[in-house]
């Protein structure tokens, strides 16, 4: 069969609308017309002598009369162009724009223009085939092959038009390769939107409310051009097809753009450069994509980048995220991930953010089943070593830390703040508890205020928390408290020879926690063991379990009071009764970390159920729920605070000398934080390995100075004597 059809030799630039999805009255520019800027009387017919003029320029049309100009027009700057359909030309004086110290004249020169407009004081030089686009004002296209865009283009969205079978519409297969948690993208989409859809599956009210929410919120008649937005640069370039770009963005030397939105504007610019392919994607605002990168069937958030040969394919990566030489296939990824090495390889997961993939780490592997319908699921903060590998399907709670090593079969690794290693010389997994408490507090500390500094997004549509310490995380710590309690006793009983099999759940954890809560020594010398953590036989030792247990209490009571202080802090006029009795209500156990956004389980329920019942109707009502919980969310956190200092202390209702007592002991606590900030980053320069590599102390100092000097150290310790001064505040206003 031919693929190459003869056309009448006045078909360039005719007929882009068929005729069968044309409304009555209307031509095949009427869409064109309503995306335009411009209003009716802008633009003239040229005059006889600008034709001659042109025509003189090396210029040709087929009907003049089908161009039209302002009435600041200098021929003398369009040459050798070529003029198909109606093309409607802006300002076009004798000037030259800039950018990057590429100097360009503003005109057209050598380029084939087809039905297209053009804003004012545009350079269009050597664009080899430019067809259907809306251009904005002060753009340089230079260098371009080809740049056109069809009658049915969706920019990227994840939408059918008018006449097309279900079938072409655009899926991205997040988190499970088989399709099964696929979801439609759209310009505007955000991870929590992303992860409602590929999350709760069983809602099938829900699943055909999101597909006709988002089909709905995008036109689908035929027609609509390409545009580029003001000020945009884009130079020695290959193709771009159905693209819709934002002001103010470069791009450069890239081969292929297609069915794409690329969000950019003059305070949040995108760049995309050299040897880049880009297919089926929605871009964010002030993203970087360079050298080499190829992405297809994606989303990029805001504050984003994709460099040096990254491969972004069916996956999702949140705002503030950098990937760059390595693979990410079938991924949602919640925002704050980094991932820079060229040999590491994340596959069908979702990482729930503030997460670090190390060199060689191969994080989903399917050879250990026969099926693609497996998963990762890793919470805040996952942090997988240097050369890790991780069976489907495993599941991490937040700030785990895998330590370098091959794990043979799958992990549920319930303990947050945990160090996990695969011992092979005594042929058993290892799990230390609150390790980057305990060991790393350096960096634990530091990643809340990293994330804050890297939060360039001056629109901040997606909700995140940063702090390390909140209800999702805290949540976390008394479920592992208990694993703990209950661990305990079984490795005590076993140790005298006795069985536990006749003892229920809550008569273990007693006999733990009283343990736990007793001299050291008697944990220190039993044997703890986890269970249900790694799907095998062999043992799974749970390391310094008394120091991770006592570890556990203190950053509930220092996440407790700390938000407690805040209640104090910002309602100057209430007292310790006054915050008592706002506060008090049962805690809230289940939370779900929507895209970064962490939100009672209840409450993300009924947005499920406003979404199936039609109350929220479109996406940005369902994103202005998500804001209002976001306004409302401070309070709720310090009501779990509370929830949560009365569970530590016992008791419903604390009194004002407990008050004071958890007072004094978060004060002590901040000072360990202190203390510790110190000590881990000390090692450091102690390190003399790490001196070895300098002539003398003389020139450490003057290459990486001092811990003295370490700017981070020195804002916890002013941290510490501003909890200080909160605390004492607190005790006077009890």
């Amino acid at each position: 069969m031919s693929t190459v059809s003869i056309l009448p030799p006045d078909s360039i630039g005719k007929g882009f609308i068929p005729v069968e999805f044309l409304p009555e009255g209307e031509d095949e520019y009427y869409l064109r017309n309503i995306q335009s800027s411009r209003q009716e009387g802008h633009w003239r017919h040229l005059q006889s002598h600008e034709i001659e003029k042109l025509e003189q320029n090396g210029n040709s049309c087929g009907n003049w009369n089908e161009i039209f100009v302002t009435d600041q027009f200098e021929t003398a700057q369009v040459r050798n162009t070529e003029f198909f359909g109606l093309v409607r030309i802006g300002n076009i004086r004798n000037v030259v724009l800039e950018h990057h110290e590429l100097l360009v004249p503003t005109g057209i020169t050598n380029s084939v223009i087809i039905s297209s407009d053009i804003g004012d004081d545009t350079a269009i030089h050597d664009v080899r085939y430019l067809s259907h686009f809306i251009i904005g004002d002060r753009c340089i296209l230079y260098s371009i092959d080809e740049m056109y865009t069809t009658n049915h283009a969706k920019f990227g969205n994840g939408i059918i038009k008018e006449g097309e079978p279900e079938d072409v519409r655009i899926w991205l297969n997040l988190i499970n390769e088989s399709g099964s948690r696929s979801i439609l993208p759209f310009n505007g989409i955000i991870t929590a939107d992303a992860y409602l859809w590929a999350k709760y599956r069983d809602d099938t009210v829900l699943m055909d409310r999101l597909k006709d929410i988002t089909q709905n919120s995008f036109d689908s008649r035929r027609g609509f051009y390409g545009t580029i937005g003001n000020q945009c640069v884009i130079r020695n370039s290959i193709i771009l097809k159905d693209v819709q770009i934002g002001s103010h963005c470069y791009i450069k030397g890239i081969n292929k753009l297609k069915n794409l939105t690329i969000n950019s504007s003059e305070s949040e610019p995108t760049m995309v450069g050299e040897g880049v392919e880009l297919v089926n994607g929605i871009i964010g605002f002030g993203c970087h994509i360079f050298y080499g990168c190829k992405a297809v069937r994606f989303i990029l958030g805001d504050n984003s980048n994709l460099k040096y040969g990254a491969r972004l394919i069916h996956s999702f990566l949140g705002d503030n995220s950098t990937v760059s030489c390595c693979e990410v296939l079938n991924n949602l990824i919640f925002p704050a991930h980094e991932q820079h090495h060229n040999n590491s390889f994340l596959i069908a997961s979702v990482v729930m953010g503030q997460s670090n993939m190390a060199a060689g780490a191969t994080i989903g592997s399917n050879h250990n089943s026969r099926a693609n319908d497996n998963e990762i699921q890793a919470g805040r903060g996952f942090w997988p070593g240097l050369c890790t590998s991780v069976k489907h399907s495993s599941v991490f709670a937040s700030y785990v830390l895998l330590s370098k090593a091959d794990y043979p079969v799958e992990l549920d690794i319930p303990l947050p703040f945990s160090l996990v290693g695969n011992n092979t010389a005594m042929n058993q997994l290892e799990v230390m508890p609150a390790f980057w408490w305990l060991y790393n507090m350096y960096a634990l500390a530091r990643n809340s205020r990293k994330f804050h500094s890297r939060d360039k997004r001056k629109r901040k549509i997606q909700n995140i928390e940063f702090d390390y310490l909140a209800p999702d995380t805290a949540e976390e710590i008394f479920n592992s408290r208990r694993l703990l309690e209950i661990w305990t006793a079984r490795a005590s009983l076993r140790s005298k020879g006795e069985p536990a099999d006749g003892k229920d759940d809550e008569e273990l954890a007693a006999i733990g926690r009283e343990l736990l809560s007793g001299p050291s020594e008697k944990v220190n010398s039993l044997e703890v063991l986890g269970e249900n953590m790694e799907k095998s036989n062999r043992k799974v030792v749970i390391l310094k379990t008394y120091k991770a247990y006592h570890a556990y209490c203190d950053m509930l009571h220092y996440y407790a009071v700390g938000n407690l202080l805040e209640y104090l802090n910002t309602n100057q006029d209430a007292d310790y009764p006054v915050l008592r009795e706002g506060l008090t209500c049962d805690r809230i156990r289940e939370w779900v970390n929507l895209g970064g956004q962490i939100i009672p389980e209840k409450d993300v329920d009924q947005i499920r159920s406003d979404i199936g019942s039609g109350r929220l109707r479109d996406w940005d009502e369902i994103h202005r729920r998500y804001d209002t919980l976001w306004k409302t969310y401070p309070f709720e956190k310090q009501k779990h605070s509370f929830a949560t200092l009365c569970e530590l202390l016992g008791t419903d209702k604390p009194t004002v000398e407990q008050w004071v007592s958890a007072l004094d002991r978060a004060a002590e606590i901040q000072e360990f934080i202190r203390d510790q900030v110190y000590i881990s980053r000390k090692k450091d320069f102690d390190n003399s390995f790490r001196q070895a590599t300098y002539r003398n102390a003389a020139e450490m100092k003057a290459a990486i100075g001092t811990i003295e000097d370490n700017e981070f150290v020195h804002q916890v310790r002013k941290e510490t004597e501003d909890f200080r001064r909160l605390t004492i505040d607190a005790r006077r206003r009890s």
